[in-house]
């Protein structure tokens, strides 16, 4: 549904006439189920009739500050504006009286200040009981109060008003004539008829007897609403300062307990990162242990099969050098020997021929020696001894 102004709509104030009624206000009309449902191609002709069905009038109510259908209907007379004699035509139903609120409500938008007050003062004369939409609930008022609040406030059912000349200005300036009110006219018919008869006693007069009443229900009216307006007053202040009290000891308990909380977080932390600092350092320590117990393991057994590498050629070459030895401490002897006589030096030929009659004597007495005391045999155990041995034992020969 297009929201535009109707393109024949003429600029009120220097403005869009939608205009009148600020932004926050209009897009909660829009997005408004009543708008939708119930505003959507009406005319200046059908805009009555969902006017006589309203029950209250307000602006904006609730949490959500959802808008009343009177302003949603306001809204749709500034949208297509209607002809002037229209809106008369609404401020002079007596039948429904929250239509002649509508006109009143639309002509103090967007009429002059002139015809505003000749149309809107006749209504100070209706003294009809009118419901109004609060924020939350209803309250009771009358029309000519709504009337009293459209021409000498700025702000009327959430919609902030025109700016309208003060009368007396108009009136110097001979714009307009001085409000004469009813009741003054007939207080002057009155005297005048009280001059004219003789007093003959006193006479009741229900006429006076009724506007004494009405003027003292105006002035109790008056007297309540402004005690009513202090009582709420200091209730006000009352519940303010409670509520700034309460306010303050709620930021105070919530400051400590977000004090404690970061005290707490902060604790955690440190706590956890000790505890992570600690397990990480017991960690390195663990890693670097196994390594350096690993090397060591590594390192010994490389010592100790480079030992056993050693003492297996040790054991390797120590036949030979055992036999060398012999050898040697043989022909140091028969050095020694040959020196002390010599006569019985020897020939080279004798010499050799006594080394090897020892070496076969060294074999002999070697593959006829007995196990050694680590059960092994010697060396150089010939192959028929070592079959021999391993016959005794059950044991195949070797090959």
């Amino acid at each position: 549904m297009s929201n535009k102004t109707d393109p024949t709509a003429q600029s009120v104030h220097g403005t869009n006439p939608q205009n009148l009624i600020e932004m926050i206000i209009r897009n909660k009309i829009y997005a408004n189920a009543y708008w939708k449902e119930h505003c959507f191609g009406l005319t200046a002709e059908t805009i009555i009739d969902k006017a006589v069905k309203l029950q209250s009038f307000g602006g904006t109510y609730g949490g959500a500050r959802y808008p009343h259908p009177f302003i949603c209907l306001m809204l749709k007379m500034l949208q297509i504006q209607p002809e002037k004699e229209i809106v008369y035509e609404f401020i002079r139903n007596r039948d429904y009286k929250y239509v002649r609120l509508l006109g009143a409500m639309y002509l103090r938008l967007v009429g002059k200040a002139v015809e505003i007050y000749e149309n809107l003062e006749p209504l100070y004369d209706d003294f009809r009981k009118v419901r109004r939409r609060e924020t939350i609930g209803y309250a009771a008022t009358h029309v000519d109060e709504f009337i009293d609040e459209l021409l000498t406030t700025n702000f009327s059912c959430d919609i902030s008003l025109p700016f309208l000349t003060k009368r007396s200005v108009l009136e110097a300036s001979g714009l307009i004539q001085p409000r004469v009110s009813t009741l003054d006219l007939e207080l002057d018919d009155l005297s005048d008829d009280d001059g004219d008869k003789k007093p003959s006693g006193p006479a009741h007069n229900p006429v006076l007897d009724r506007i004494e009443q009405i003027k003292k229900n105006r002035e109790d009216q008056l007297m309540g609403k402004n005690q009513d307006e202090q009582t709420n007053g200091s209730d006000e202040i009352e519940t303010t300062k409670e509520e700034d009290k309460a306010r303050d000891r709620d930021r105070r308990d919530r400051d400590v307990e977000d004090r404690d909380r970061g005290d707490r977080h902060r604790r955690n932390r440190s706590r956890s990162r000790s505890r992570s600092r600690e397990r990480s350092d017991r960690d390195r320590r663990g890693d670097r242990d196994r390594r350096r117990d690993d090397d060591r393991h590594r390192r010994d057994d490389r010592h100790r099969s480079r030992d056993d590498d050693r003492r297996r050629d040790r054991d390797d070459r120590r036949p030979d050098r055992d036999d060398r030895r012999r050898e040697n401490d043989r022909d140091r002897e028969d050095r020694h020997r040959d020196r002390r006589s010599p006569e019985r030096r020897r020939s080279p030929e004798r010499r050799s021929d006594d080394r090897k009659r020892r070496s076969e004597d060294d074999r002999k007495s070697t593959e006829s020696a007995p196990p050694t005391t680590s059960g092994g045999f010697q060396d150089s155990m010939s192959v028929d001894a070592t079959n021999a041995l391993r016959a005794k034992l059950g044991l195949p020969p070797l090959k």
